[in-house]
């Protein structure tokens, strides 16, 4: 087998370059640069055309992202309210007033609706009236 340096070009014997000077040969590409180049050649496809798969997959799961973000500004909505709790609790004297208002409000719940029978019965109906107005009118017995 010959080397590429003794080989001889059939259509110039001598083994001179003819080109025309000042001439830039164009760049032989290496056989490794082959497939980085269809890599590249796909990534870049892929990149052109992602607005247009985005664009599907919403128009095809917008029920579950829109689930999804719900659910997602629910936990952060919870995170900041109890944030926001934990901060108030941290101011002297707050958290006990609370505290008192809580049990005054018990103590008068107690006292308004609980003591006696006409009462608790009037609590029964304002309950099954909120029940029906959020759960609808027909109501399954558990």
């Amino acid at each position: 087998m010959e080397s590429e340096a003794q080989k001889i070009d059939v259509q110039n014997p001598s083994g001179f370059n003819t080109e025309t000077a000042g001439m830039i040969a164009p760049a032989k590409p290496s056989p490794a640069d082959k497939p980085w180049q269809e890599w590249i050649e796909v990534g870049s496809d892929f990149l052109s055309k992602l607005y247009d798969y985005l664009g599907e997959f919403i128009s095809d799961n917008r029920k579950l992202l829109i689930n999804l973000g719900l659910l997602f500004g629910a936990i952060v909505a919870v995170k900041l309210t109890l944030a926001i709790l934990d901060a108030i609790n941290d101011i002297p004297l707050l958290a006990p007033l609370f505290e008192l208002v809580g049990l005054g409000y018990t103590g008068w719940f107690v006292y308004r609706y609980l003591l006696k029978e006409s009462t608790r019965q009037e609590l029964v109906t304002e309950f099954d009236a909120l029940k029906k107005q959020v759960l609808g009118n027909e109501t399954t017995n558990i």
